[in-house]
């Protein structure tokens, strides 16, 4: 490596005020001296000024995985110059880092196939490079966006491979072990309050007994099941459309790229990415992506049933059910003084709202995969992201400030227990059906007891009334069922 190829110490930012020229292939473009990005970034600033949905910066992240996996391919090819590997590489790492994120400015609606983000990676890490050699930058010398940190790639395949790859980073990082934290404590509540005999509830009404663990043991099985199809939505974002370029085809990339930069990014990240096996499925379609979302719509509604249960559960504190006592985090109404709101699982309706509605434009994006290429691919990576985003974060902030808060009022549990009218399912067996609605229908009718009602009908005597209707014999054993 001659001195002019050295890869010099240079710290990250530009020493200049006013513009700069920039070019691409219709011509020259001003752009902020003070950045690294070129021209097909700036006329993407330009053109689609849209709304303030910035694309997502775990995407541009990727796309730095990409590039130093693509770029270390190139060297050992043969393709590309060590020095050039190393300058790239250096870049490749700060955009990886986060360093260089203000330098990533672009709007999600863009071209569907997210072509100006991975050129605005591009141009960001050839002025980099170019810096880091010591040369001009904007001059695309000695290190070009397209002819060599775009070397032997497509938008086509950089883009969704960055978008699988910031997808498996996100749902690892953050995602699921939210999710499991909060299963953790539902269970752990669970088991604390098995032997807690409550009423049960069904169409909004008074049903037989159950117990509190019972319930809440409801919600952490459906909450685990949840997670194991995130889990297994994982498998198809681990196959990468790297290598595919254009149409799948795999035009201008060399023979064995796929593989070998598949396990380039595996070895960067630490994930079991490979090569898909077909590529023209991975251009021309997003289905990995669609299954995520589906697993991620399958989360928000089971939160969304956890929530609702709790804040009804909690309801009063006086006039509702109030069987749980929720934490009091903040007062609740600026009029009504000494009100508190179920504030957490409110946040987490609204989440799941939400994400039910990302997954049904994220249906109908991956539904666009018109002949080799499906773009609408920067709505479907925003959504899913931000989707788990707001996902892990409202299950770390329900957890932290509701669940393990969360307290039961064993006196009102008690109280709705023996009020209830439901414990006559007991009796079914020992006087029949319409006997037993009968006694149920004239207590209700009369606003007596149900044992007041059952001696009062003839059909059954004191002690056996005494002997059948024990709530806590009803509820079974475990949470099985019979």
């Amino acid at each position: 490596m001659s001195e002019e190829h050295t890869v010099k110490d240079i710290a990250i930012g530009i020493e200049a005020s006013g513009k700069r020229s920039e070019f691409d292939s219709m011509g020259k473009i001003d752009v902020p001296a003070d950045r690294y990005w070129g021209a097909q970034t700036e006329r993407s600033l330009h053109h689609f000024a849209i709304g303030g949905d910035h694309m997502p910066l775990e995407v541009c992240h990727a796309l730095g995985v990409v590039k130093k996996a693509a770029a270390q391919v190139n060297a050992e090819l043969g393709n590309l110059e060590d020095w050039r590997l190393a300058a790239i590489s250096k870049a490749a790492d700060e955009v990886i880092s986060g360093a260089l994120d203000e330098h990533f400015p672009l709007f999600v609606w863009q071209t569907g196939s997210g072509t100006q983000t991975n050129m605005n990676v591009n141009e960001v890490i050839s002025n980099r490079a170019i810096q880091l050699l010591g040369g001009e930058i904007g001059s695309q010398k000695p290190v070009g966006p397209n002819d060599h940190v775009n070397m032997s790639q497509s938008s086509n395949d950089t883009f969704p491979t960055a978008m699988h790859i910031a997808t498996i980073d996100l749902m690892e990082r953050r995602l699921l072990p939210e999710l499991k934290k909060l299963a953790e404590v539902i269970e752990a509540r669970a088991k604390q309050w098995m032997d807690v005999v409550k009423i049960g509830r069904t169409h909004l009404e008074d049903a037989v007994p159950l117990s509190v663990g019972q319930e809440w043991s409801g919600w952490a099985a459906q909450l685990r099941s949840a997670i194991e199809a995130v889990e297994a939505s994982r498998e198809g974002l681990y196959e990468l459309a790297l290598g595919g370029t254009a149409v799948g085809t795999g035009l201008n990339a060399p023979k064995g790229f796929s593989e070998a930069v598949a396990g380039k990014i595996a070895e960067i990240t630490g994930q079991p990415f490979v090569t898909a096996p077909n590529k023209f499925a991975s251009l021309g379609g997003l289905d990995a992506m669609v299954r995520t979302s589906a697993a991620l719509r399958g989360v928000a509604v089971v939160m969304m049933k956890i929530a609702n249960d709790m804040r009804w559960l909690g309801s009063g504190p006086r006039c509702g059910l109030g069987e749980l006592k929720l934490p009091e985090n903040e007062p609740g109404s600026s009029i009504m003084p000494g009100k508190v709101n179920p504030t957490q699982c409110e946040a987490i309706v609204m989440i799941a709202t939400q994400v039910m509605g990302e997954d049904t434009a994220v249906a109908f994006a991956g539904a666009q995969g018109n002949f080799e290429l499906n773009v609408m691919r920067p709505i479907v990576v925003n959504n899913v992201l931000h989707s788990m985003r707001i996902l892990a974060d409202g299950c770390e902030m329900f957890r932290t400030f509701s669940v393990e808060g969360t307290e039961i009022d064993r006196e009102k549990i008690g109280a709705h227990l023996e009020n209830s009218l439901m414990l006559v399912n007991a009796l079914s067996p020992e006087i029949g059906y319409q006997a037993a609605a009968h006694i149920a229908e004239d207590a209700h009718k009369r606003g007596i007891t149900l044992k007041e009602a059952a001696l009062d009908s003839g059909k059954i005597d004191e002690a056996t009334f005494d002997r059948v209707i024990d709530a806590r014999k009803m509820i079974g054993e475990g949470v099985a069922g019979a």
